[in-house]
C-alpha cells in the first residue's frame, strides 16, 4: 500500500523472505482478492481536477430484484456514454441518504454540470441530493489523500494479531 512500484525482490527484502516466496505471497493475495489493482495517487490539481465532490443521494428504494439488477447494468452504461470523474458510486446508509458518489471535477462549473446530469438521470428515483465540495488546490490543510497511513494501521493490526 505504501509503494506499489516495489519489485518482488524489494518486497522480499522488506519482509525478510526470498524473492520466490514474495512472488508466491503476492500472487496469492491477488488471487484471493486482497489486492484489487495497482495504482498511483496522483496530485489531482496537477491533472486539472480542482474539486473533489462527495455527493449524497436520497433514493426512492422500492425495487424488486429484477429492477435492481437492471439498474446495476444501466448506471455504468449511462456513465460510459457521458464520461465523468466518478471514482466511487455505492449504496450505503447514514445521514438519511442511501447512496454516495465520490467524483473529481475541473472546477465548480464542471461539478454543476455533473450535478445537473445526476439529477436528470433515471438513477433509482433521486428524492434529494446533497453535496460537500473540497478544494484540491490547498494541500497545506489537514491530510491529503494517501494510503500510507492506512497501510501503517494495517501493519499495527497485524502485529496485534500476531501477539495474541
Amino acid at each position: 500500500m505504501k509503494n506499489s512500484r516495489r519489485s518482488d525482490r524489494e518486497l522480499a527484502k522488506a519482509i525478510g523472505a526470498s524473492q520466490p516466496t514474495a512472488t508466491r505471497i503476492r500472487t496469492k493475495l491477488e488471487n484471493e482478492g486482497y489486492i484489487k489493482e495497482y495504482t498511483i495517487v496522483p496530485r489531482f490539481s496537477k491533472l486539472g481536477y480542482h474539486i473533489l465532490a462527495l455527493t449524497f443521494l436520497k433514493l426512492e428504494m422500492k425495487f424488486v430484484d429484477e429492477e435492481l439488477e437492471e439498474l446495476k447494468k444501466s448506471v455504468p452504461e449511462q456513465l460510459a456514454r457521458s464520461p465523468s470523474g466518478i471514482v466511487l458510486l455505492k449504496t450505503g446508509m447514514g445521514l438519511g441518504f442511501g447512496a454516495a458518489i465520490i467524483s473529481f471535477h475541473e472546477d465548480y462549473a464542471a461539478y454543476d454540470n455533473f450535478g445537473s446530469m445526476i439529477k436528470k438521470t433515471t438513477l433509482a428515483g433521486i428524492v434529494d441530493l446533497q453535496v460537500f465540495l473540497i478544494s484540491l488546490d490547498d494541500e497545506s490543510r489537514y491530510l491529503p489523500l494517501t494510503f500510507s497511513i492506512l497501510a501503517n494501521h494495517v501493519l499495527k493490526l497485524k502485529e496485534k494479531e500476531q501477539k495474541k
